[in-house]
C-alpha cells in the first residue's frame, strides 16, 4: 500500500497548492490516484477531484470514530496506486490542544501513514532544520518521512535549506516550489473559490504538475510513501444492508449548491437508493423522488437567480406539502426559508417552508465542530439521538419555529457554549449542521423511514 499525507506547518504554508501539483502529476503519469482531505473541508476536496479525476474524501476524526475513518480510507484504496491525502491547518492542528485529536498527525497515527512536511521558505534558511526537528521530536510514533519547501524562487537558497533539514534532522529533502502567480487558488468568504466558480483551466494544472515534476523528486517522494495495508474492521458493512431500496433521491447540484461529503452520496448508492441530481437555479422543477437533499453552498451569491426560479421553488413547497423527504444543510437552510437578505438589505423570497429569514452579516456566526442532540423525533435522529458535524456560516436564520436541536462546543472535555437550532417542519428538516452520515448507519435508517412514511 502506498499512501502519503501532505502536512503543513500552518495555515497557508502551502499544502493544498503542493497537493493539488502531486495529484496533477501522478495522475498524468498514468497512476491510480486516489486523493483525501483531512477534515470538513468541501472546497479543497472539489479542487482535487477538478485535478485529478478522481472523488475526494473527507477524512473526518471528529465526525468519524477511527474504525469507520479506517473503514472508509481502506473503501476507498481498494483499486489504487497511491492515496494523497492533503492535511488540516498546521500539523499537530486539531480540536483543542490534544496534539492527535481531529488534527492530520492524529489520522497519520491511526492510518499509519508517512507524511511530508510542507515548510514555508521565504526569509529563512537554517532555522528551517529547527522547525522541522521540533515537528519531528514533538511525537515519537509519527513518520514524518521527507520535506518540501514551499516558496523558495532561487536554487541558491533552495541548497542552504536542503543541507540545514539533511544534516540537522536526517531526513530528505524532497524539493521546493516556487511562487506561481498564475495558479494561486482564488478566494471568497467561506475560503477557497468553489470549482464551479473558478476560471482556472486544465492548463493552470498542467502548469503546476510542470512545476512539481521539474522541482520535486517525484519518484523519491512514491517510495516514501509505503504503509502497512489499511485495516478494515467491517463497519462500513451495515451501510450496505440499509432499506434504500426502491427510493429516489434528489439532490441539488449547480453554483448555489455544491457542498456535500462525497462519502454521504456514496452511501446513499451503496443502500440501494438511487441517486438524481436536480438544479434549484436551472431546473423548473424537481425529477420524481421519495428524498430531496439540498446541501450547502452560496445561495446569497445567486439570490436573485433562485428567487426567480418560481416554479423550482413551488415544486419543492409542493413536494415538501405531499411529505417527500426533505433534508437541507446551511445553504439548503437558507434557500428554504421565506426571505434570504444580502449585505446590502436587498430581500429575495425563497421556497418558503420555513417561516423565516436569512440575514447575511459581515463576519462569521457559529465556526467549528458542534455536537447536536435532538429534543424531538427528526428526520435524521429519534429524539435523544446525537449528530456530530461541523458549521461555518455567515448568515444568521431569524424564525418563531422552534428548535428542534440542542447544540453545543466542547473544549478539553467540557462544554463552552451551547444553542438551539435545526428545524423540523413536516418531513422537512433544515439546520446549519453539516454532518457526515458514515458516522453512524442509523442517520440513513431514520431518513428511509420518514422517506416511505
Amino acid at each position: 500500500m502506498q499512501a502519503i499525507l501532505i502536512a503543513g506547518t500552518n495555515s497557508g504554508s502551502g499544502k493544498t497548492t503542493i497537493t493539488l501539483g502531486l495529484l496533477r502529476a501522478l495522475t498524468r503519469r498514468a497512476l491510480q490516484v486516489q486523493p483525501f482531505k483531512v477534515g470538513p473541508d468541501y472546497i479543497d476536496t472539489a479542487w482535487h477531484t477538478r485535478v485529478s479525476q478522481v472523488s475526494s474524501h473527507n477524512l473526518d476524526p471528529f465526525m468519524l470514530d477511527e474504525d469507520h475513518l479506517r473503514d472508509l480510507f481502506h473503501q476507498q484504496t481498494q483499486q489504487t496506486d497511491i492515496a494523497v491525502i492533503e492535511g488540516v491547518m498546521g500539523f499537530y492542528d486539531g480540536y483543542g490542544t490534544d496534539p492527535y485529536y481531529c488534527s492530520s498527525a492524529g489520522v497519520a497515527r491511526t492510518l499509519k501513514c508517512p507524511v511530508v512536511l510542507v515548510v514555508d521558505g521565504k526569509a529563512i534558511s537554517t532555522s528551517a532544520a529547527a522547525i522541522v526537528m521540533g515537528f519531528q521530536q514533538f511525537a515519537s510514533d509519527i513518520n514524518i518521512a521527507g520535506v518540501i519547501f514551499n516558496h523558495v524562487n532561487s536554487d541558491h537558497h533552495y541548497q542552504l535549506l536542503k543541507h540545514a533539514v539533511e544534516q540537522y534532522c536526517h531526513i530528505p529533502v524532497l524539493g521546493r516550489l516556487p511562487r506561481l502567480p498564475a495558479v494561486e487558488l482564488p478566494s471568497r468568504h467561506l475560503g477557497l473559490m468553489t470549482v464551479q466558480d473558478s476560471e482556472l483551466l486544465d492548463s493552470h494544472w498542467d502548469t503546476l504538475a510542470d512545476a512539481i515534476e521539474k522541482n520535486i523528486d517525484l519518484d523519491a517522494l512514491i517510495k516514501l510513501a509505503q504503509m502497512p495495508p489499511p485495516e478494515y474492521t467491517g463497519k462500513f458493512d451495515a451501510f450496505a444492508s440499509l432499506p434504500g431500496e426502491g427510493l429516489t433521491v434528489a439532490v441539488a447540484m449547480d453554483n448555489a449548491f455544491n457542498f456535500y461529503y462525497q462519502a454521504n452520496l456514496d452511501l446513499l448508492t451503496m443502500s440501494g437508493a438511487r441517486v438524481c441530481y436536480f438544479s434549484p437555479l436551472k431546473d423548473r422543477e424537481l425529477p420524481v423522488c421519495d428524498m430531496v437533499y439540498l446541501g450547502g453552498g452560496y445561495p446569497e451569491l445567486y439570490a436573485k437567480e433562485l428567487s426567480n426560479n418560481t416554479s423550482m421553488k413551488s415544486s419543492i413547497l409542493q413536494a415538501h406539502q405531499n411529505g417527500v423527504a426533505i433534508y437541507a444543510e446551511c445553504g439548503g437552510l437558507m434557500y428554504l426559508g421565506s426571505m434570504l437578505s444580502d449585505l446590502n438589505g436587498e430581500l429575495y423570497p425563497m421556497v418558503g417552508i420555513l417561516e423565516g429569514e436569512s440575514r447575511m452579516t459581515s463576519k462569521l456566526q457559529r465556526f467549528g465542530y458542534s455536537t447536536a442532540r435532538a429534543e424531538q423525533d427528526t428526520l435524521l435522529c429519534k429524539m435523544g439521538g446525537v449528530l456530530r458535524g461541523h458549521e461555518f456560516h455567515y448568515s444568521d436564520f431569524i424564525t418563531d419555529l422552534p428548535p428542534v436541536f440542542t447544540l453545543n462546543k466542547q473544549r478539553e472535555g467540557e462544554i463552552v457554549k451551547e444553542w438551539q437550532g435545526g428545524y423540523q417542519v413536516g418531513n422537512t428538516l433544515a439546520m446549519y449542521l453539516h454532518v457526515h452520515f458514515a458516522q453512524s448507519p442509523e442517520i440513513l435508517k431514520q431518513w428511509f423511514r420518514r422517506a416511505r412514511q
